[in-house]
C-alpha cells in the first residue's frame, strides 16, 4: 500500500512539475495580441528573434510581416493553398500549368484589345474542350491546327510580358513561382520603395486570370515535363512517393502531370481552379525587408482587402494504410546506381516530427553522425546521407547512398539500416543530443538573417496549418527528448516499413516521346502597351539613392604577433564568426594541393583519430575545411564566436600533427576513381565542365590536368600529408567576420604559429585560351531532351564595357522579358530554357565570352538553332523595351547593398580584375546616360558575327547532324577523353 501512494505521489509530483514546465514555455513563447495605429490587430510570440507580425484581415488574408533593413528591398511571397495534391484526377499538372498561365495578364494587363481578344480566346477554350474530348488522333491534329490559327489571330491583340515588364521596372529580381503538393507560391523581391506599385500590379493580377497565349506556354511546360524524363533523381523521387503513398496525391499525383493530361487541357478546368483556390481566405502574402509595419499593412489592406471572400472547403484525400513490409521500387536512367531508402511519418507540427528530425540529426549532420562517421568517414560507401521531408498530412524521412566501384545497391541497404540498428540501440554519446540541437540552432540563426530564408519559413508555416509559437518553439521542445526517449522511438518507428528504391542504370522503357506540333510563332507586339502598363508607369514611386562601399574604410586590418595581415568586418547580427586563413595559391601552384586538401577530410593525428575529431569539432559547434582551388587555398573555420579559441586549437592541432593513413588514402583514391566514373554519366558536368573547358582551352585545360588513378595509386601518402603541413611556410593573410575581433587576433597569436621568413608561392601552371569557331563538339547520351551552348571568345577584360554589358544581359538574354525568352519561348515555344549574355572574365588578363544556351526537344533543334543565330546575328531593337530594361538595371543598383562579408570577398573579386574601387558608381552613372545606339554599338562590336564553338549534348538518334554540320566541323568526342580520364585518343568523327 505504502509503495501504491509513493507511486501515485511521485506520479503527481512529475505531473505538476511537467505542467510548471509547460507553463513556463508557454510563458516564454506566449501569443499576443496587438492593435497598431490603424487600428488594425496582429498577432505576435514573445521571444520570437524574428520579430513576425501577424496580421489577418478582414477577408481571411493572412499577412506575415517582419523587418530586416540590411537592404532597401522586401522579399514578397504571395502563397495559395493550393497545389498538385488538389488537381482533378482526368487534368493532373492543373495547378502548375495555372501558376504559368498567372503570369500572361488580365482583362487589363496584356491586351491591346480586350474585348477583340476575348472573343478568340473563348473560341481557343471551345476548341480544347472539343480536343479533349476527340479520340481520333487525326481529328485531334484538325482541331489543333485549328487552335493554332485561331492563336495567331489572338496573339494581335495580345501584348507578351507585360507584368514582367513592369516588375523589371520596379527594378524587381528573382521573378518566378513554384507548385508543389499543397502549395502554389509567388514569388518577388522588390526595392522598398517600390512596394505600393507592386501592390498595385499584384492587386490586379491576382484579381482574375486570364488564359492568353495559351497554347505556346503549354509547349514550354511539355518541355520542362522532358527535363524531368531527363532527371533520375526526379524520377527516383516520384518512385519512392508512390510506393509510401499508394493512394494519397503525394504519390499518385505528380506536380508536372502525365504526359496525356498535359497535351490534353481543359481552360475550363483552370478556371475552375483559379475560381475555387485563388480566394484571400485561402492566401497569404509574406514580406521580409525593409518595412515599416504600420505603413506596409495599411497599403497591403488597401490593396487587397477589396478581395471577397469565398466559402472553401479542400478536398478530403486518402488515408493510407501501415506498410508492414519494405515496398520495393525500381528505376532506370543513365547516371549513376544509387539507392534509396524512405519511412513514411506522421505529418509535420506532430510528436513523431520532433523525434523524426532528432533521429535525423543524430544519424547524418554533415559532421558526427552515425552515417557520417561510419560510412562516409570510414569510406565505406561511395557516399550516404539522410533527410527528413513534413508535409501537411504526412512526412517523410529519406535515406540515400551511392556505391563504391563492385558494391552492389543492396550491400549499402545494408550498411544503411546497419546505422539504424545503431541508433536503436543507443550506440552514440549522449552529448550529441545537445549538439544537435546547438547545430540546429546554428542554422536557424543563419535561416533569420537572410530575409528569402525567413519569408520561406513563414510560406511553410502558413501553407501546412502552423501557428508559428510552435515553429519559434520547436528546438525547445526538442530539448526535452532524452536519449532514451529517442531510442525508445527508434525501436518502435524503424522496422520493415520502409520503401526501397534502386536506382540502376539501363534504359527507360516509360520515357514519354512527343512530335514537334509546328506552332506557328505567335506575335508579341513589343511595340505596344496596354492603358493599364502606360498609367502604371507615369507613377512615380520616391527614388531610392545607390549607395556604394569604400573598401578601403568598410574592410579594417590588423596583424598578428608574427605580422600576418588579418583583414576584418565586425559582425553586428549575431555571435557566428568565421575565419579564412588565405593562400594566394592552389592547384595551379602545384598539382598535388588539391589531392592533400580533400585527404585531411580521412586523417586523425597522435592524440585523435578522425572519428574522435569530428566529434571533438561538433562538441565545440565549430565546422572546419581546407579548401585548394585553381588559385587560391582557405584553411576556416566557423561557427560560434565564443568557441572560436577551442576551435582553433584543434584545427592547428590537426595541422600540425596530421598521421599518413595508407589505408584511408587507399578508399580515397577508389572514391576519386569511382567519382570519375559516376560523373561521367552526368549530363550538366558533361556539358558544362567537359564540353565548354574543351571548347574554351582544347586539350590544355584545368579540367584535364589531372593524374591519372595509376599515379594517384603510387603516391606516397606522406607526402601529401607534408604538402598541407608545408602550407604553413608560405605566404598568407587572414579574413575574419565576427564580434571580438581582439579575441580572435589573441586566438591566432595563441595557436596558428609560422616561420619568421615565409616562402614565395611556386610560379602557376598558364591555360592558354584558343579561338573559337567553325566547330561542333557533339556527346551521344541517352537523353529525351537536347542541350546546345554556345561560345564565342571575346576581347580581353575591359572595366569600361561592364555598363553596357550589364545593361545588354537585361535587355537582350537574361529574365523573363528579354530579347531572347521572348522569341525563343513565348512566341516560337521553341525551348523551355534559352538565354544568352555577354561573360565579363574573372581576371583582368582573361577574355570574354558570348554565351547562348538552347533546351529543348531533339526535333525542336535546329528551328531553336536558327532562331537563336538570328537573334545574335541581328539583335531586334525595341525602345519601350530598351527603356524598360535600363530603368530596371539602375533601380536593382540602386537598390543593392554588399554587406557583412560579402564586403570582402566582392572586394576579393574586383583587384582579381585590376579594380581597387567599388566601380558600380561607374556602372550606375555611365548606364544613366546610354542610349539604344550605344547597346547597338555594343552590339555590333561584341557580339555580332562572332566565330561560335558549339557544344551539344544529346541522343544520336535523335539529332540532326546535317543541320548541325551547318554550324561548323563535327567532331564526336569521347566522355574519357574530355576529362582525361584515360590516354589521349583519336578524336572520332
Amino acid at each position: 500500500m505504502k509503495k501504491i501512494k509513493l507511486c501515485i505521489m511521485l506520479f503527481v509530483i512529475a505531473l505538476a512539475y511537467n505542467c510548471k514546465t509547460e507553463s513556463k514555455k508557454d510563458l516564454a513563447y506566449a501569443v499576443e495580441s496587438k492593435t497598431d495605429t490603424n487600428g488594425l490587430s496582429y498577432e505576435s510570440v514573445a521571444n520570437d528573434p524574428t520579430g513576425l507580425r501577424l496580421y489577418t484581415l478582414d477577408n481571411g488574408l493572412k499577412v506575415y510581416l517582419s523587418k530586416n533593413i540590411d537592404e532597401p528591398k522586401i522579399q514578397t511571397y504571395i502563397a495559395v493553398r493550393a497545389g498538385s495534391n488538389y488537381d482533378p484526377k482526368e487534368s493532373t499538372g492543373l495547378a502548375h500549368y495555372l501558376e504559368h498561365m498567372v503570369f500572361k495578364g488580365t482583362d487589363e494587363i496584356g491586351t491591346a484589345d480586350w474585348e477583340k481578344e476575348k472573343g478568340y480566346l473563348d473560341q481557343i477554350s471551345d476548341l480544347y474542350e472539343q480536343h479533349r474530348a476527340e479520340t481520333d488522333p487525326e481529328k485531334k491534329k484538325e482541331i489543333y491546327k485549328k487552335i493554332d490559327e485561331v492563336s495567331l489571330e489572338a496573339s494581335n491583340f495580345s501584348i507578351a510580358n507585360e507584368y514582367d515588364k513592369m516588375l523589371s521596372s520596379l527594378g524587381a529580381t528573382g521573378t518566378n513561382a513554384y507548385t508543389w503538393f499543397e502549395q502554389t507560391v509567388y514569388v518577388n523581391k522588390i526595392p522598398a520603395n517600390e512596394l505600393n506599385k507592386w501592390l498595385k500590379v499584384e492587386s490586379e493580377r491576382f484579381s482574375q486570370l486570364v488564359l492568353r497565349l495559351f497554347h505556346t506556354e503549354l509547349e514550354a511546360v511539355f518541355e520542362e515535363f522532358n527535363r524531368g524524363q531527363d532527371n533520375d533523381f526526379r524520377k527516383r523521387y516520384a518512385a519512392m512517393l508512390d510506393g509510401l503513398f499508394p493512394n494519397h496525391p503525394y504519390g499518385q499525383q505528380t506536380t508536372i502531370g502525365t504526359g496525356e493530361h498535359l497535351k490534353n487541357p481543359s481552360m475550363v478546368d483552370i478556371h475552375n481552379y483559379f475560381d475555387k483556390y485563388y480566394v484571400p481566405n485561402n492566401m497569404a502574402m509574406v514580406l521580409v525587408g525593409d518595412i515599416d509595419f504600420d505603413e506596409t499593412i495599411k497599403e497591403v489592406n488597401d490593396a487587397f482587402g477589396k478581395f471577397e471572400r469565398k466559402e472553401l472547403s479542400h478536398p478530403k484525400l486518402p488515408k493510407e494504410d501501415p506498410i508492414t513490409s519494405p515496398v520495393i521500387k525500381e528505376v532506370f536512367g543513365p547516371t549513376a546506381e544509387n539507392i534509396s531508402l524512405a519511412f513514411r511519418t506522421d505529418a509535420i507540427g506532430t510528436k513523431e516530427e520532433k523525434f523524426v528530425t532528432m533521429a535525423d540529426m543524430i544519424l547524418a549532420n554533415g559532421t558526427a553522425g552515425l552515417i557520417d562517421l561510419n560510412l562516409n568517414q570510414q569510406q565505406l560507401v561511395q557516399n550516404a546521407g539522410c533527410t527528413t521531408t513534413f508535409l501537411k498530412e504526412y512526412g517523410y524521412h529519406t535515406f540515400t547512398g551511392t556505391p563504391k566501384e563492385g558494391q552492389t545497391l543492396d550491400e549499402v541497404k545494408l550498411l544503411l539500416l546497419a546505422q539504424i540498428e545503431k541508433l536503436k540501440n543507443g550506440e552514440f554519446d549522449e552529448w550529441m543530443m545537445d549538439a544537435v540541437i546547438n547545430d540546429l540552432k546554428l542554422s536557424q540563426t543563419q535561416t533569420y538573417e537572410n530575409n528569402s530564408g525567413l519569408a520561406n519559413m513563414y510560406v511553410d508555416a502558413f501553407i501546412k496549418n502552423q501557428d508559428w509559437k510552435n515553429r519559434v518553439q520547436f528546438l525547445e521542445d526538442l530539448r526535452g527528448i532524452t536519449k532514451q526517449e529517442l531510442v525508445d522511438f527508434a525501436n518502435s518507428f524503424y522496422k520493415d516499413n520502409y520503401v526501397v528504391t534502386y536506382k540502376r542504370q539501363g534504359e527507360d522503357k516509360s520515357i514519354v516521346k512527343v512530335e514537334n506540333p509546328g506552332i506557328t510563332p505567335v506575335n508579341l507586339n513589343r511595340d505596344k502597351s496596354s492603358n493599364y502598363l502606360t498609367s502604371f508607369n507615369e507613377i512615380e514611386s520616391k527614388p531610392l539613392q545607390p549607395k556604394f562601399i569604400d573598401y578601403k574604410e568598410a574592410i579594417k586590418e590588423t596583424k598578428t604577433d608574427n605580422g600576418i595581415k588579418v583583414s576584418y568586418i565586425v559582425n553586428e547580427q549575431n555571435d557566428l564568426f568565421n575565419m579564412n586563413i588565405i593562400f594566394d595559391m592552389g592547384s595551379d601552384n602545384d598539382k598535388k594541393l588539391g589531392l592533400a586538401a580533400g585527404y585531411m577530410e580521412y586523417l586523425g593525428t597522435d592524440k585523435y583519430s578522425a572519428e574522435e575529431l569530428k566529434k571533438e569539432f561538433y562538441k565545440l559547434g565549430v565546422n572546419y575545411y581546407v579548401s585548394a582551388g585553381a588559385e587560391t587555398t582557405y584553411v576556416g573555420l566557423s561557427g560560434i564566436k565564443e568557441n572560436l579559441p577551442k576551435g582553433l586549437e584543434l584545427l592547428e592541432h590537426l595541422w600540425n600533427n596530421a598521421v599518413p593513413d595508407q589505408e584511408a588514402y587507399d578508399k580515397y583514391v577508389e572514391s576519386i576513381a569511382k567519382g570519375r566514373k559516376d560523373n561521367k554519366t552526368q549530363k550538366g558536368s558533361i556539358l558544362w565542365n567537359g564540353l565548354m573547358n574543351y571548347g574554351k582551352y582544347g586539350e590544355n585545360s584545368r579540367l584535364r590536368n589531372i593524374f591519372q588513378v595509376s599515379e594517384l595509386q603510387d603516391m606516397d601518402p606522406a607526402e601529401l600529408v607534408e604538402i598541407v603541413k608545408g602550407m604553413k611556410n608560405y605566404e598568407q593573410r587572414v579574413f575574419y567576420y565576427g564580434k571580438d575581433v581582439e579575441a580572435a587576433v589573441v586566438a591566432l597569436n595563441e595557436n596558428h604559429k609560422v616561420a619568421d621568413e615565409l616562402n614565395k608561392y611556386p610560379e602557376a601552371m598558364a591555360y592558354l585560351e584558343k579561338e573559337t569557331g567553325g566547330n561542333v563538339y557533339f556527346v551521344d547520351f541517352d537523353m529525351v531532351q537536347s542541350e546546345m551552348l554556345f561560345l564565342a571568345k571575346g576581347d580581353p577584360f575591359k572595366a569600361e564595357n561592364m555598363a553596357a554589358s550589364t545593361l545588354f544581359n537585361t535587355y537582350f538574354g537574361s529574365g523573363l522579358s528579354s530579347i531572347v525568352f521572348q522569341e525563343i519561348r513565348e512566341s516560337k515555344s521553341l525551348a523551355y530554357s534559352a538565354f544568352s549574355g555577354y561573360s565579363n572574365a574573372n581576371k583582368k588578363d582573361d577574355s570574354n565570352y558570348i554565351m547562348a544556351y538552347i533546351g529543348t526537344q531533339a526535333n525542336k533543334m535546329p528551328q531553336a538553332v536558327d532562331a537563336m543565330m538570328e537573334l545574335m546575328t541581328n539583335m531586334p531593337e525595341a525602345e519601350k523595351q530598351f527603356n524598360a530594361a535600363k530603368e530596371s538595371t539602375l533601380k536593382k543598383l540602386a537598390a543593392q547593398r554588399i554587406t557583412k562579408s560579402n564586403v570582402f570577398w566582392s572586394y576579393e573579386r574586383l583587384k582579381k580584375l585590376g579594380i581597387d574601387n567599388d566601380n558600380r558608381e561607374e556602372i550606375y552613372n555611365t548606364i544613366k546616360n546610354m542610349t539604344m545606339a550605344d547597346l547597338r554599338d555594343f552590339f555590333n562590336k561584341n557580339i555580332k558575327g562572332e566565330h561560335y564553338n558549339v557544344m551539344v549534348i544529346g541522343n544520336k538518334k535523335d539529332i540532326d547532324f546535317k543541320a548541325l554540320s551547318k554550324l561548323g566541323k563535327l567532331h564526336e568526342m569521347d566522355i574519357d577523353y574530355l576529362f582525361n580520364y584515360e590516354q589521349p585518343e583519336e578524336l572520332k568523327m
